[in-house]
């Protein structure tokens, strides 16, 4: 694609430099750049400050113009910005190509790509399977270059290298239902689907299509005579289950299910995170390990030596037999009811945070048969806790409260020795905070002023 010269579309800057990355490719390859996006230039004053060595970019910021849109040879859109978004659907009518970082990221990538999607879990199964993939590399005679991970796990940037990236490496892509609902003709050598619970419904309306934008990612997948397209789906979910009776028969596609239940008793003991669900994280990402050529011998190592992510029922500290625990990724109702399985006892709840529009019944029964107690924030506080008191009218203690200051001190109030205080919210964290690293990050700060103001 010879991009010198043309006029090229940045829509959707983002908050914390999503789309900084394909501005910086742009500028690199020639073009005429301009980015619009509606925040506030002092909204974006982070994200701005990483493109502030970049020359000849014209920011229109605040608002969208159709001028920009009219004039651009292409246009490349932050996967925040649904696609039937009306500015979007006009250029569209002029026939103006447009195209997503990550659709733009696999049609120049010359290297064999794993792409990793779901409801939970897919952030610890990408950055498992690119560790177990590195490790092997740098201890074992593997078939593969250098493993590069990126996509929807912590903005990590690809599309300015790849100039560095050769036939023979393999990228890792955790992909958001945003990002597949944008993807095309160019797509992924390897598929994984860890599991599909009603999530941003209010993006996606209904459960059914949020499985359609989820779905892209094994319909647009590689599949060739001489390549075949592998598709893994987790056998504990219903959907997976579907989709890989759907998908297995198709030529040059192989289709495998895996499951905890696989994953054998040396690797379990080598593994630092507990629980069934994490068990089945190990047990995708050793699916793709496998399939990518790595030796038995060298997966026991990796799994050894790989570090828990922040923010996924991460120990925070234990003060007088208390242990708080910060799961603030936890953004559905099903991450938190894994996360209560987790404790055997004494479970302090805080949860709450942005209406993603999904239904709380479920965990609502878990709370009331799991938890100790519960303290509810942000806007699904009171939907929470109207779930929760139709399900058992005399549960109590239910607190609500207005910050994660005064949640942890009451938590702190609640808690005997032998309990668990788990930050795990089930919702996003967009009302309160600026993202789910934030919220964690404060939650951290709130028990260490805690702990610090007790000695």
């Amino acid at each position: 694609m010879n991009l010198k010269d043309k006029q090229v579309l940045v829509m959707g800057l983002g908050r914390f430099g999503g789309g900084a990355d394909v501005v910086r490719y742009m500028a690199q390859q020639g073009a005429y750049v301009t980015v619009t996006d509606r925040a506030s230039q002092d909204a974006l004053t982070d994200s701005l400050e990483q493109l502030s060595d970049l020359s000849g970019i014209t920011y229109h910021l605040g608002d969208h113009s159709w001028a920009d849109f009219e004039q651009a040879d292409l246009i490349v859109v932050n996967p925040a910005v649904p696609p039937e978004t009306p500015l979007l659907q006009r250029a569209r009518d002029l026939g103006t190509e447009i195209t997503t970082q990550i659709n733009l990221f696999l049609s120049l990538c010359p290297a064999t790509v794993a792409g990793i999607t779901g409801a939970n879990g897919k952030s610890t199964t990408a950055a498992l399977c690119a560790h177990l993939l590195s490790h092997a590399r740098d201890t074992h005679s593997v078939p593969f270059g250098q493993v590069w991970l990126g996509g929807n796990i912590g903005h990590r940037p690809l599309l300015t290298h790849i100039a560095d990236m050769q036939p023979d490496d393999v990228v890792i892509l955790e992909l958001s239902s945003f990002q597949t609902e944008w993807l095309d003709q160019a797509g992924v050598h390897i598929a994984l689907l860890t599991n599909l619970t009603p999530n941003h419904l209010d993006r996606h309306k209904t459960f059914d299509a949020y499985c359609d934008a989820k779905e892209r990612l094994f319909q647009t997948q590689i599949m060739t005579a001489s390549r075949s397209g592998r598709s893994l789906f987790c056998a504990d979910d219903p959907v997976g289950q579907q989709w890989s009776a759907k998908y297995r028969d198709q030529k040059h596609r192989s289709c495998a299910l895996y499951s905890a239940d696989n994953v054998a008793d040396d690797l379990k003991q080598a593994y630092q995170l507990s629980g069934r669900a994490n068990l089945t994280n190990l047990a995708g990402a050793l699916g793709i390990a496998r399939h990518l050529g790595i030796p038995e011998e060298a997966l026991i190592t990796a799994v050894q030596t790989f570090e828990p992510l922040a923010h996924r029922l991460e120990v925070v500290a234990e003060r007088q037999g208390v242990r708080w625990f910060n799961d603030s990724i936890a953004t559905t109702p099903e991450s938190v009811m894994v996360a209560l399985d987790a404790f055997d006892c004494g479970r302090i709840l805080i949860a709450g945070g942005y209406d993603k529009g999904i239904a709380f019944d479920a965990l609502a029964q878990a709370i009331v048969s799991q938890a100790k107690a519960v303290i509810l924030l942000g806007q699904t506080g009171q939907s929470l806790m109207r779930a929760i008191q139709v399900c058992n009218p005399s549960f109590e203690p239910i607190v609500s409260v207005k910050t994660l200051k005064e949640a942890v001190a009451k938590a702190n109030d609640l808690a005997d020795s032998g309990d668990v205080v788990l930050l795990s919210p089930a919702c996003a964290s967009y009302d309160m905070f600026d993202n789910f690293q934030d919220r964690g990050d404060q939650f951290r700060q709130c028990v260490f002023d805690l702990i610090d103001a007790s000695v």
